[in-house]
């Protein structure tokens, strides 16, 4: 009998655990995210959180469970569940021979055979409005946006499938400080109308201030910190302390 766990719960981690070699990244973390809520995780360099995401991915092998809904992720459930998911990627990640929506309904279109063009067509138009893009950039290659448009041609990608809990690795990366807060203000508004449940992955502790409900702090292959976003200023962890005082923080 597959193994299940609470349903209230889009994504929980039970006793996860990754190494390579005799380097031990992060033991027995165990996290869970309720639907609809938004997680921020965050740590200096080297604490493990783009290896953890890759985990909860399938893009490395771990020990311990991840489940989703209740349902244990394994190698056989593994792609059906996946879609469900949504991904922004760190660096926007578009294909560079394909047009901006065709770009945001790649995805809709490999999973859908049988959807037409106009369908198709008209889906991106409408994730167009949702970001806050003019519907005449459709037709443009994404090397005629700038760096800021294309993070808005990659979320309207990500949502083009409607998925329940969408992945964000590094969302401002390489965007001005202006540019980074209106794409973390985009992201918090869309996920909390659309009611996503969303993991922010992120060094940058404004976009996790700006997007998420929670966070937790990494240090030293442990949850050394998890709290509301309101109280990562006034915590007297010593740790995150000190690493929020070597970063602006915005709201």
């Amino acid at each position: 009998m597959t193994e299940r766990s609470s349903q209230q719960f889009a994504l929980e981690l039970k006793d996860l655990s990754k190494r390579f070699d005799e380097k031990s990244i992060f033991k027995k973390l165990n996290l869970k995210i309720p639907h609809g809520r938004s997680m921020g995780i965050m740590g200096p360099s080297g604490t493990g959180k783009s290896v953890l995401l890759k985990c909860i991915l399938g893009l490395m092998n771990y020990e311990g469970q991840i489940f989703h809904n209740g349902d244990l992720l394994t190698r056989q459930n593994r792609h059906a569940l996946f879609g469900n998911f949504g991904m922004l990627f760190q660096g926007s990640a578009l294909f560079d021979s394909l047009n901006v929506w065709q770009n945001i309904t790649f995805k809709l279109i490999n999973k859908k055979k049988n959807i037409q063009k106009k369908e198709a067509l008209e889906k991106a138009m409408n994730l167009l409005e949702d970001v806050g893009l003019d519907k005449t950039v459709a037709q443009l290659m994404p090397a005629e946006l700038s760096g800021g448009m294309q993070k808005r041609v990659a979320l309207a990608r990500a949502l083009a499938d409607n998925p329940s809990l969408l992945f964000f690795d590094e969302p401002t990366t390489g965007l001005d400080p202006l540019t980074s807060s209106s794409i973390n203000k985009l992201i918090e508004s869309l996920t909390n109308k659309k009611n996503i449940t969303s993991l922010v992955i992120s060094h940058d502790p404004s976009s996790i201030n700006q997007i998420c409900d929670e966070a937790i702090f990494l240090e030293k292959g442990a949850i050394g910190w998890r709290g509301k976003v309101s109280e990562m200023r006034t915590s007297q962890h010593r740790l995150l302390s000190e690493y929020l005082g070597s970063k602006q923080l915005n709201k």
